[in-house]
């Protein structure tokens, strides 16, 4: 079921500016990983818009909801497994955030998507964020919890062990259809997901590897050293694009 995304529309003008500058970034037999949210459904809006014109390229998606999206508007589509296991390299991956920070590490999973977009990311030969400005943030943590992915068994002892690390945990719930009451957000693996509100972090890599040795953590929303560069855009959709130095 859909989880909270990045806020926005596909008439926003930070939006519209921001898909058209990612989509430069795609040319004809690609490899392309698409992320999932909606800064990057507006992306695959408009590589589906150039797929109509001519252009041609294969979509790796990080959701089952961005692989409904692609095909709907004549995207094609292999999986993750389908690349690694012909050898085949993803050229680019473009994803949102909800977080940037300097360095260009970001937070991701407010989609719900964060270990299937990871697990792209990292297949990726250069990956891409895009993002408004409002989610240039000096530290990490600083306006959003970092979303951790755990197994459902036991998640309530995950829940503790994370607690007691002070990482502030609680189980993201989202709207059931007719149901009265909210229910526990799950991700493509059946996993549920713990919002940790950390606050800014001074050591987020200290943070990330605390959570990695946690038992029942699947992964988090850190995405440390992983992004080559950032489309990034102001409320009026002038875009700018952001390097990093340090990406792997």
């Amino acid at each position: 079921m859909p989880m909270g995304a990045e806020t926005g529309s596909a008439e926003d003008p930070a939006l519209t500016a921001l898909a058209r500058a990612a989509a430069e970034e795609v040319s004809d037999g690609m490899l392309v990983g698409l992320g999932t949210g909606s800064t990057a459904e507006a992306l695959v809006r408009e590589l589906g818009r150039r797929t109509g014109e001519g252009l041609r390229f294969t979509g790796v998606p990080t959701s089952q909801r961005t692989a409904s999206l692609a095909a709907s508007v004549g995207i094609p589509v292999v999986s993750l497994d389908e690349v690694l296991l012909a050898g085949d390299t993803i050229a680019v991956g473009l994803d949102g955030a909800d977080e940037i920070d300097p360095a260009l590490n970001a937070t991701k999973g407010r989609g719900g998507a964060l270990l299937f977009e990871k697990l792209v990311a990292l297949s990726c030969q250069r990956f891409v964020l895009i993002a408004a400005e409002a989610k240039l943030v000096p530290r990490l943590g600083s306006r959003m919890p970092i979303p951790v992915e755990t197994v459902a068994l036991g998640w309530a002892g995950t829940r503790a062990r994370l607690d007691r690390l002070g990482l502030n945990p609680s189980l993201r719930m989202v709207p059931a259809s007719g149901e009265r009451e909210a229910v526990p957000a799950r991700t493509d693996s059946q996993n549920l997901i713990l919002d940790c509100a950390t606050g800014a972090m001074d050591d987020p890599a200290a943070t990330a590897g605390a959570l990695k040795a946690t038992t029942g953590v699947v992964d988090h929303g850190l995405f440390l050293g992983i992004a080559h560069a950032a489309y990034v855009a102001d409320t009026s959709g002038t875009v700018r694009l952001l390097a990093s130095a340090v990406a792997r």
